[in-house]
């Protein structure tokens, strides 16, 4: 076996969850980890047809796939789907709401739905697959460059959460430290996805700021991901990780 098929199939044998993984970024992790040879779980929200797209094409590469609706802001929900998985050695947090509000603007129920989704959810669906998972566990959480500066008005809710996601990577991989089980947290910068697109409404603010002059692609995080998850990086943990194209140096 050559290196190549060696690092294709690093991941054999795993169990991987990632949620919110019909679209964007999230497609791209799934697929990548089942090219590793895990076997991945994907929760949506609501567009059944396009996750199970990404469930066929992560078969394609010969991985087990499957995709489960679950409303990421409901605990009961996520705790429920880890325990019927039984087990699990991976776990991505990628779902995630982004409400345009500021602070004049914001309501309760805006507040509320953020926490949820991007808090709450991540928070207790986190603790599940801690108890899931025995030494050798990978936790990888999407933040965003957001969580550590807000170059604009409007993100309150989206940048509190992502800081929160920072800080919350830190803690948990003291608290996980013990049971061998790495906790790591990725922040994009400008990927070229449907919420974003490089020639969307969006990309005038934020190009001019990329040093490389580009968006990044959902391929790029998810090989970082697929890095994170792999053998050989026990000793990355609590590590909150750029891959913005220098936005945000």
């Amino acid at each position: 076996m050559n290196q190549s098929e060696t690092q294709s199939q690093s991941l054999a044998g795993k169990t991987a969850l990632v949620t919110g993984g019909s679209r964007g970024i999230g497609a791209a992790i799934a697929q990548r980890l089942a090219q590793a040879g895990a076997n991945v779980v994907i929760t949506y929200q609501s567009n059944a047809e396009a996750a199970d797209k990404v469930v066929a094409a992560c078969k394609g590469s010969g991985a087990q796939a499957r995709a489960v609706q679950c409303d990421a802001g409901d605990v009961k929900s996520g705790q429920a789907l880890v325990a019927d998985l039984g087990s699990l050695d991976i776990l991505v947090n990628n779902a995630a709401v982004l409400t345009a509000v500021d602070l004049k603007e914001c309501d309760e129920a805006a507040f509320d739905q953020n926490i949820a989704v991007n808090q709450k959810g991540v928070f207790f669906l986190t603790q599940a697959a801690a108890k899931a998972m025995g030494p050798g566990g990978r936790i990888v959480n999407i933040g965003s460059i957001f969580g550590e500066t807000v170059p604009f008005p409007g993100i309150d809710l989206y940048s509190m959460t992502k800081f929160a996601m920072a800080g919350l990577t830190r803690a948990w991989a003291r608290d996980l430290a013990e049971d061998g089980i790495t906790v790591n947290c990725i922040q994009p910068g400008p990927i070229n996805t449907d919420m974003n697109p490089e020639d969307g409404a969006l990309a005038e603010a934020m190009l001019p700021r990329s040093p490389i002059g580009r968006y990044g692609r959902p391929e790029e995080i998810a090989e970082m991901v697929a890095y994170l998850c792999g053998p050989n990086t026990d000793n990355v943990t609590g590590s909150v990780l750029n891959n913005d194209g220098a936005w945000n140096a």
